[in-house]
């Protein structure tokens, strides 16, 4: 058995079991964008996750906390940029992003309460 597929078999391994709670640390609010937006047309949605999120902790929080199929989930992290505050050089935090595609005929809508 190769690393790649030992490591994916514990990252599925360890997201099977998260407790709820920790589901809500995985997703930490949607991404209203203008990508994300045209986004929908594809039956994809998009989230700021953890910076330590993995896949297929992604994938049962979203299916858990909102009750659909879903069939990928594709990561990006952006680096924080350089910025300067009163003259002094700071960094931006990094940000990790989850577009997630959902199953034919599912869809989310974000303006509902989670409970």
């Amino acid at each position: 058995m190769s690393t790649a597929s030992t490591r994916s078999a514990t990252q599925r391994a360890r997201a099977a079991n998260l407790p709820r709670t920790a589901l809500f640390d995985v997703l930490r609010s949607p991404l209203i964008t203008e990508k994300a937006t045209a986004l929908s047309d594809k039956n994809q949605v998009g989230f700021k996750v953890a910076i330590d999120a993995t896949k297929p902790e992604i994938r049962k929080a979203v299916e858990t906390l909102f009750g659909v199929k879903v069939t990928a989930v594709n990561t990006v992290v952006t680096k924080g940029k350089t910025k300067r505050f009163k003259g002094r050089p700071g960094v931006r935090s990094d940000v990790k992003k989850a577009y997630v595609t959902l199953a034919a005929g599912e869809a989310i809508d974000l303006s509902a309460k989670l409970g």
